[in-house]
């Protein structure tokens, strides 16, 4: 993860927020070979996982990774994701959250644009015509 990667903090806010307002957080993550993480709950590359005090044991989210530990079928299981592996994170009762585009999508890995071209930098912003002064 990049050093200046706003997500973990993002993350952690949103989360918080969740838990002082009594929604659901629900974190969505792509799994890779970073993840660890209960392969029989992983549909189409992802798994959504209830980050709630009553669903999960231990929850740290720093700044590389999200580590605890939650009951899958009655097991106890140590998680650990990567935020390069967050897709989203969002309250269940609302849906409100941040979802994070891929890689390749118009953004760095980290969910951030990426910075704009030397030649675009330089090229004076345009008028927009569809525009009139009102006096």
């Amino acid at each position: 993860m990049s050093e200046a990667s706003a997500k973990p903090y993002l993350v952690r806010a949103l989360c918080e927020w969740c838990v002082e307002k009594d929604l659901t957080p629900y974190l969505v993550v792509r799994v890779n070979d970073d993840t660890r993480v209960p392969a029989a709950y992983v549909n189409n590359g992802e798994i959504v996982f209830n980050l709630s005090t009553r669903t999960t044991h231990q929850l740290t989210i720093d700044n590389d990774w999200i580590l605890f530990s939650a009951r899958f079928g009655g097991v106890p299981q140590d998680v650990a994701i990567p935020f390069s592996a967050v897709a989203a994170i969002f309250a269940k009762e609302t849906g409100y959250g941040l979802f994070f585009n891929e890689p390749g999508s118009g953004q760095t890995a980290d969910g951030e644009a990426p910075a704009a071209s030397p030649e675009k930098k330089n090229t004076p912003p345009t008028r927009p015509s569809h525009l009139k002064l009102v006096k």
